[in-house]
């Protein structure tokens, strides 16, 4: 039963909610990741990462939102369900314990690029089926894009 209907077709719908759902998940698993290392990070840029870490969760907090409002709004409940996003993310798991400062940087650096790669291609799946799904991600991407320059930027010594 379709609670709300959309002015999609069943086919555009169909990839729209796919894509939407994967970069939940994403977001979702972005977040947690984000927080874990931010709660465990050691070292001398303690501070800066840390303070950085939370503007890529309030980043994936914020957009996670907007992703499943964008789900809802096409006649697809989101599902952001802890099981759900533990079997289907692509985000690649911590360890547990202390966090040594460039460890740190560098799990940052991995998760936007596997994730960043994913958008990048939810962004053409999205082309011709739903713009405004497209747009979202566009725009999420742009932002996750800062972020990785960032924490790109962490690791470099000149």
């Amino acid at each position: 039963m379709a609670v709300v209907k959309t002015a999609l077709s069943d086919e555009a719908r169909k990839v729209a909610a796919d894509t939407l759902q994967g970069a939940l998940v994403d977001l979702v698993d972005l977040a947690l990741l984000a927080k874990q290392v931010h709660w465990n990070i050691v070292g001398p840029r303690f501070r800066s990462v840390h303070l950085q870490l939370d503007e890529v969760v309030s980043t994936a907090r914020s957009y996670s939102d907007t992703v499943a409002e964008r789900s809802a709004a096409i006649g697809v409940p989101p599902d952001g369900r802890a099981e759900t996003v533990a079997k289907t993310s692509g985000v690649a798991t911590v360890k547990d314990g202390w966090i040594n400062d460039k460890d740190a940087v560098d799990i940052l650096i991995a998760a936007l690029a596997a994730i960043i790669e994913r958008m990048r291609e939810r962004i053409k799946a999205t082309e011709q089926p739903d713009l405004v799904t497209q747009d979202i991600f566009l725009g999420l991407t742009a932002a996750l894009e800062k972020h990785y320059w960032m924490f790109q930027a962490e690791n470099v010594s000149v």
